[in-house]
């Protein structure tokens, strides 16, 4: 059995963030509630645990708590933000609010020793986002470091219990990855027994043994996760899944001819069905975003259904669930099939036994990894974030032919401008606007949309802020996008960072 590192939430937006470093690290991680009971806590027999931080104050009567008697279990412990000051405060320390807050990048002053610090002497700069502060530690605790307002990390060895208030999960905190490893190998005595091999052979193997002779329906929307999916499930059983990829449409350039042909060679059914026309005329005249959503969404289902009918006694349906789709509905990780499960918005009336969801203890790194191993190409697996009605949602207003069709031009026009950039954003695509102004195309007066660049650097996509791109880069594309395609007059840059503004626009 692999070694575990156990992350128990309290709500903190980096719990991801903090079970992926794990992972990275080669150790295998799984998040638990907070309040997770002791006696469950041995049963999964972790070589470490970690307290996530959270959004609320430990002194607050409804905070969240967890089970004391992890402390006196000999496992190391560490707590990072709220997770800090809760075992802080639950030892008989004290936590109260701090003169002020530390937010964003702040410099870190280490103090003596310290072995989750280990070899880090000088200052360095690191992730705070906290008001409340440890004014008192409990007894048995030494401050190992510190800043101009507050304890930024301290420790008891003797009971091998360690708390940061900075976040070393995240890519802001220098060294951060080093403290997370010093943890696990040089506290926690880990071994690093974790591999993506490993997960994909033991899947292999489990998807063999339950879905046997049976035969497994998957909807490839082309996204990253369905397509590691049918390609994983291809690999465990070879000539019994069929993909249905409904091609609404909304796709990027030349995308869904890139998916047909990825697929034609795997040893899977694949149907593609060609339903824009009929997508594109349910959406006429519609022009509120969360509408056109929830018209795709129901469209796509009623397609699926109507093809799934086509093709006979299919009772085990396939899903591309990952790790963070099971942690943020409440989920828990689970056997390969689970029967009479709800798949997020397809219908129940399909009468499946089973759902198939080979992905459901990864995370998305992981998942591009694997999919890498499978096969498939880069441009497939490193592909960004695409929302699900595609670009219907990156036009404002109605959605057209037309629209789509200088929409496309546009996009592939970023895209491969800034796909070879040296420091290439994180996301980056264009948004046809609703606005028309006046331009000058030869000696002929034009009235014509707007075309907006969105391009972001993110290592979470929690925040965001914009890719400081070098006018060269704008001005080639401006050019380029005008000169190429004759409806477009003029091209503007968003530089609104997340928060305020989401990365979509709509």
């Amino acid at each position: 059995m692999r070694e575990l590192a156990l992350v128990l939430d309290f709500g903190g937006q980096y719990k991801e963030l903090i079970a992926g470093a794990v992972r990275n690290l080669s150790v295998y991680s799984e998040i638990k509630p907070g309040n997770t009971p002791v006696s469950e806590i041995k049963k999964l027999n972790p070589v470490g645990i970690i307290l996530t931080g959270g959004p609320n104050s430990v002194y607050s009567r409804d905070a969240l708590k967890c089970d004391p008697g992890i402390f006196e279990l000999g496992i190391p412990v560490l707590g990072i933000c709220y997770g800090m000051q809760l075992m802080c405060r639950m030892l008989g320390g004290e936590v109260s609010p701090g003169d002020s807050g530390e937010y964003g990048r702040v410099k870190v002053t280490p103090s003596g020793k310290s072995k989750l610090l280990g070899n880090i002497s000088g200052f360095f700069y690191a992730l705070m986002s906290h008001r409340d502060i440890a004014a008192r530690l409990p007894e048995g605790f030494n401050i190992t470091a510190a800043t101009a307002d507050c304890t930024a990390a301290c420790e008891n060895n003797t009971k091998k219990l360690y708390g940061v208030q900075f976040h070393p999960e995240t890519k802001h905190t220098s060294g951060g990855r080093e403290i997370i490893k010093n943890f696990l190998y040089d506290i926690c005595g880990a071994s690093g027994d974790y591999k993506i091999d490993n997960y994909m052979e033991s899947q292999i193997e489990n998807i063999r043994q339950t879905v046997g002779n049976r035969k497994i329906l998957l909807a490839l929307s082309g996204g990253v996760d369905s397509s590691v999916c049918a390609a994983l499930l291809s690999k465990a059983a070879p000539g019994q899944v069929t993909c249905i990829f409904v091609d609404h449409g909304f796709m990027r350039l030349n995308e869904g001819d890139e998916i047909e042909r990825i697929f034609a060679n795997r040893k899977l059914n694949f149907i593609r069905v060609n339903a824009q026309s009929r997508f594109l005329a349910k959406l006429k005249g519609v022009r509120e975003p969360e509408q056109k959503r929830k018209i795709i969404g129901g469209e796509f289902i009623r397609v699926f259904e109507e093809e799934a009918g086509k093709l006979g006694n299919i009772k085990l349906l396939a899903q591309g669930t990952i790790y963070p789709d099971i942690v943020e509905s409440g989920g828990e990780y689970g056997a390969v099939i689970k029967s009479h499960h709800n798949v997020g918005g397809l219908p129940e009336n399909l009468d499946f036994d089973g759902l198939v969801e080979p992905l459901s203890g990864l995370f998305k790194d992981e998942v591009r990894v694997l999919g890498k191993k499978l096969g498939l190409p880069k441009y497939l697996v490193n592909r960004q974030p695409f929302p699900g009605p595609g670009l219907a949602v990156r036009i404002m207003g109605s959605v057209t032919k037309r629209k789509l069709d200088i929409l496309r031009k546009a996009d592939a026009i970023v895209r491969g401008e800034l796909d070879g950039a040296r420091n290439k954003p994180d996301q980056y695509f264009a948004v046809l606007t609703n606005t028309r102004t006046v331009g000058i195309k030869g000696d002929g007066r034009t009235y014509d949309p707007v075309i907006a660049i969105r391009a972001v650097t993110t290592d979470d996509f929690m925040t965001c802020g914009c890719a400081p791109l070098p006018h060269k880069i704008l001005s080639r594309i401006s050019s380029r996008i005008t000169g190429e395609i004759s409806s477009v007059s003029r091209v503007v840059y968003d530089i609104t960072p997340k928060p305020p503004a989401p990365v979509e626009w709509e």
